[in-house]
């Protein structure tokens, strides 16, 4: 894992500062009351649906944030990263956008539609490694042979800043929420989404969520240690074997609360999405209404927004669920 000791959390200002930066490049994406979920969970649900930006995901608003903030000298470089497919696609997108070649290392066996996706960007893809920290620890290699601009999945304030746009827009929409639900892989989303909870509504509960089977985010939360575990997740978006240093300050300095949830529950969830809103969520992304229905009690009569972080899942995926 790459320990970083010198960055600091963006502010609000910084958050305002990268939605005048991306506004032009990215989708205010639609927050939306759902009557069967709301009749589900005995609540008042809505959906905050970046499985409807750009590329599928939230994470372009990142990546543009990003590469909009970096010199001539930086962009002629280029850029090369590690993904398990959203945030790859994210950089990609945001180095053709301005004028830079790009390199994107996926773990063997990634997403295909999202390694579609990165290449017909105009990235250079490299599969490499069985997990994304394999791959992660070859993409800095790749930057240190060739001089272009490693970026971070996780460890980059200004992905940090790009990405908590989204939670501006969901509390710009909806006044008087009671419980936010954020999915955690790497720990951008959530970062952001605390950051602006905390300035714009505070009396807002934020939940972080990460599946059971890739529980290095929730460890380094809860005990502040860093530690490798064993990942054998379905949901390529929280596939971390890893947490990373950045996003679990912010995260264990401001988060109220983070569960697991088990990958049977997350199929679960894609298929009641289906049913429900009649849209399509990546596994990621449905694992905070996975974790919505496992604190059904929990959250009764209250107002609650769930982050449908992306959509993309192959026809294969989508087929599993269903079943």
């Amino acid at each position: 894992m790459t320990e970083v000791s010198n960055l600091t959390e963006p502010t609000i200002n910084d958050i305002r500062t990268a939605r005048s930066a991306i506004k032009s490049h990215v989708t205010h994406t639609p927050l939306r009351h759902y009557p069967v979920l709301s009749e589900l969970l005995d609540a008042d649900v809505w959906v905050k649906h970046e499985n409807f930006q750009l590329l599928g995901a939230f994470k372009v608003r990142g990546g543009i944030n990003l590469v909009s903030q970096m010199s001539q000298n930086e962009r002629e470089r280029g850029f090369v990263t590690a993904s398990s497919g959203n945030h790859g696609q994210s950089i990609a997108y945001a180095a053709k956008t301005f004028g830079a070649a790009c390199t994107v290392v996926l773990p063997e066996g990634a997403n295909t539609a999202k390694a579609a996706a990165i290449a017909s960007l105009g990235a250079e893809v490299v599969f490499h490694g069985d997990v994304f920290e394999r791959s992660r620890e070859h993409a800095e290699e790749i930057a240190e042979n060739t001089g272009m601009r490693f970026v971070h999945a996780a460890n980059e304030p200004a992905l940090i800043a790009g990405v908590a746009t989204y939670s501006v827009e969901v509390h710009e929409d909806l006044k008087d929420i009671d419980v936010l639900i954020v999915p955690i892989g790497a720990g951008s989303g959530a970062s952001g989404a605390c950051i602006v909870t905390d300035a714009l509504s505070p009396s807002t509960h934020v939940v972080g969520v990460q599946s059971a089977n890739a529980p290095a985010a929730y460890h380094a939360w809860e005990s502040g240690e860093f530690g490798i575990y064993p990942m054998s997740t379905i949901a390529e978006g929280l596939a971390t074997e890893g947490a990373y240093t950045l996003p679990i300050g912010i995260l264990r300095n401001r988060l109220k609360e983070f569960v697991l949830v088990e990958d049977s529950d997350i199929s679960s969830a894609i298929k009641q999405y289906v049913h429900a809103t009649r849209t399509l969520v990546e596994h990621a992304g449905a694992a905070s209404l996975a974790a919505a229905i496992n604190m059904k009690e929990q959250l009764r009569g209250k107002r609650v927004v769930l982050i449908a972080s992306g959509g993309n899942i192959t026809t294969d995926q989508l087929r599993s669920a269903l079943i």
